[in-house]
């Protein structure tokens, strides 16, 4: 028993390195929180006048995973802001039909956790009626007409994957993009849930949960009398708040049932051969938490945990009944595991049960941890998590979170107004130091939206005025955003004075930022001294750790300070779909003083192009990232080109087309080559 206790101590460490401590998985959902519960979402009030949709980011990745093996996925929701679904005509009075247009779920004849939804009244909208058939006189919304339509405006590279377009992002990050509707009403068939719900989970989250009602995505059940026509009931709001409430062996359990599928039971199966999937690790881990089989989820019974949702998963495949959690009567399995796959299922999963714990010894991401074990068994093993990272380890996680989360864009300046307003409000919040430092970030880079938008109000009028007033503005936009934001914002005030033709007032800035960035002690994204980094920053706030020691890639992006020599790479990025340029700080810091001493100094030109060359030549993925190489190579490539190195220039461009073609500007740098030749 005592071998079997430090076996789980053992894997609940090796599992906290994995997937995250408590700090780590806690900071990553107040991120996502902040920024999209809290700020994109009462911006989308704004949008929805005119798209009239709103979004939901569904899966792992909002639930606090970051798996490095596939599995952490990214989804979303989409649904009409002007549609409800309603349960019954009583719930109508909660609304203005003349405004929302009433969807009305009829779900007698369809199998337990899907319905037909139909429209009792006038009012929907031209996309919705476009995916109505008509059945016995009722105009009924067909799931499969409403996501063939739906769908093509994803991603070209996407497929078809039940309700979702689902992809891939840069080979490692699953998506799936869904379409449907959303009720403000808990539906009835899940009302037995409530009352399940005696020791988990606790009242006021069941309470906020019935209170946000479902969603429905276009899907049938392929078993029903309408599978083209059917929507099935989604609790996935839902079942991320009961995520949230899981205790963080509880989540771990679950973290390791995912490694478990990914690595041991999926693992050598083709697509179509892969019959259980990480929604049913998931619901297993709900009802054993539920059933209060296990009376203490801690660290010592992790393995214990994992083993009990195993024998239910095991269960469920030999009875070929998988509940859903919230309608017991949905039988998940219904339409993939039965006959001869549910046989040679069972048979597999019987293989490794007999195999008892000794089975994760197959999983390449737990195997060291009990191996360590067995061959020390009298070793005493720490489950404290604040020895598995240090206070750098965990600032660079979460730096490198709140870049991915900053990736906002502003239509205009009334939209920058609104992003500060609601940034004031929220300030006045209660608030984790991690989401106040995401605040901060988010506030630098709404100012330089800001300051961007009001420089291009500038250059479009000619009042001397005017244009003495904005230029005063923008500058002291900039100054604000170089102020809050991390260490390298401070080179978008440089951008700025290029972008006017102030190069002697860009090459101060670039003076006093090459100082800055030499400090030894700086964070850029993995890559940081950490004994330097906590000597200079330790101890110190997250806020005040951003504004002095990190430093993130520079988003080059339409409508903001644009440089010219970089028009042809930001129209190539833009055609496929990428929003801007992403540029290694070092190097534009090379490249605005190269464009800028040309006009006043010829000598510090030819000096900042030969640190460019040697920084893209020689640097070993610590200030040029493997992710960026193709736009650092491309921008060598026109300096040099400027100079008249032709020679040296196709070089460049020939090096920049061998990259992973990250900000895919490849079509600019195809015809950079051609322009040479000609």
């Amino acid at each position: 028993m005592m071998a079997f206790s430090k076996l789980s101590d053992s894997v609940y460490m090796r599992m906290c390195q994995d997937i995250g401590t408590l700090q780590q998985v806690t900071s990553r959902r107040d991120i996502t929180d902040i920024t999209l519960c809290r700020i994109i979402m009462p911006l989308l009030d704004d949008i929805q006048k005119y798209d009239k949709v709103r979004s939901m980011r569904t899966g792992s990745y909002k639930e606090g995973f970051r798996l490095q093996v596939r599995g952490s996925d990214v989804d979303s929701m989409f649904w009409p802001t002007d549609h409800r679904v309603i349960w019954n005509f009583s719930q109508t009075l909660y609304y203005n039909v003349h405004i929302k247009a009433m969807i009305l779920c009829e779900s007698s004849e369809s199998p337990p956790g899907y319905t037909l939804l139909w429209l009792p009244y006038e009012g929907a909208d031209t996309r919705v009626l476009s995916s109505c058939v008509r059945m016995n006189g009722v105009l009924y919304i067909s799931s499969s007409k409403y996501r063939d339509i739906a769908h093509p405006s994803m991603t070209c590279d996407a497929i078809a994957h039940g309700p979702c377009r689902s992809g891939t992002v840069d080979g490692v990050i699953d998506y799936d993009i869904a379409h449907g509707f959303v009720s403000d009403f808990w539906p009835p068939s899940a009302y037995s849930w409530i009352d399940r719900c005696h020791s988990w989970p606790l009242p006021h989250v069941v309470n906020d949960i019935v209170r946000n009602g479902c969603h429905f995505v276009a899907i049938g059940n392929k078993q029903g009398n309408h599978a083209d026509n059917e929507w099935r009931i989604s609790f996935s709001q839902a079942e991320y708040k009961l995520v949230c409430s899981m205790n963080h062996t509880q989540f771990l359990t679950y973290g390791l049932l995912k490694l478990f599928l990914n690595e041991i039971i999926n693992n050598g199966l083709r697509n179509e051969d892969k019959l259980l999937c990480s929604y049913h690790m998931k619901t297993a881990v709900f009802w054993a938490i539920q059933q209060d089989t296990l009376p203490h989820w801690c660290p010592q019974n992790l393995l214990a945990g994992f083993w009990l949702c195993f024998k239910l998963l095991l269960k469920w495949v030999y009875e070929g009944i998988c509940p859903n959690f919230f309608i017991p009567a949905n039988n998940m399995f219904l339409s993939k595991i039965h006959g001869e796959a549910q046989t040679t299922l069972y048979s597999r999963l019987y293989g490794l049960y007999e195999k008892g714990i000794a089975l994760l010894l197959q999983s390449p991401s737990i195997r060291s941890s009990i191996i360590y074990v067995l061959c020390n068994p009298g070793l005493a093993v720490c489950t404290d998590e604040h020895t598995l990272i240090s206070e750098a380890g965990f600032d660079v996680e979460l730096f490198c979170e709140i870049n991915r989360s900053d990736g906002q864009y502003k239509k205009d300046l009334q939209h920058c107004m609104k992003t500060l307003r609601i940034i004031e409000k929220q300030i006045a919040l209660p608030l984790s130091q991690c989401q106040v430092v995401m605040l901060q970030k988010y506030t630098a880079t709404t100012f330089l939206y800001t300051s961007a938008m009001l420089n291009n109000m500038c250059t479009n009028t000619r009042v001397n005025k005017q244009v003495y007033i904005s230029s005063k503005m923008v500058s002291h936009m900039l100054k604000l955003a170089a102020k809050f934001g991390c260490v390298s914002d401070i080179l978008y005030i440089a951008m700025y004075y290029y972008n006017t033709l102030k190069y002697r007032e860009a090459l101060s800035i670039i003076e006093m930022t090459k100082v800055k960035l030499a400090q030894p002690y700086l964070m850029y994204n993995e890559h940081v001294d950490r004994e330097r980094y906590t000597e200079a920053v330790g101890g110190q706030s997250l806020s005040t750790k951003m504004r002095r020691a990190v430093i993130m890639d520079i988003r080059h992006r339409n409508g903001m300070f644009l440089i010219n020599e970089l028009m042809p790479e930001q129209w190539s990025s833009g055609q496929n779909r990428h929003p801007f340029l992403l540029i290694p700080p070092y190097v534009l810091l090379h490249m605005l003083e190269f464009l800028c001493s040309r006009h006043v100094d010829t000598v510090r030109a030819q000096t900042a192009l030969n640190e460019l060359q040697v920084l893209v030549h020689y640097d070993q993925g610590h200030l040029v990232p493997d992710y960026n190489r193709d736009i650092s190579w491309e921008i060598l490539g026109i300096c040099q080109q400027i100079t008249g190195n032709l020679q040296a220039a196709l070089q460049s461009y020939k090096q920049s087309l061998r990259q992973y073609p990250f900000n895919e500007i490849h079509t600019a740098t195809i015809h950079r080559i051609r322009d040479i030749h000609l």
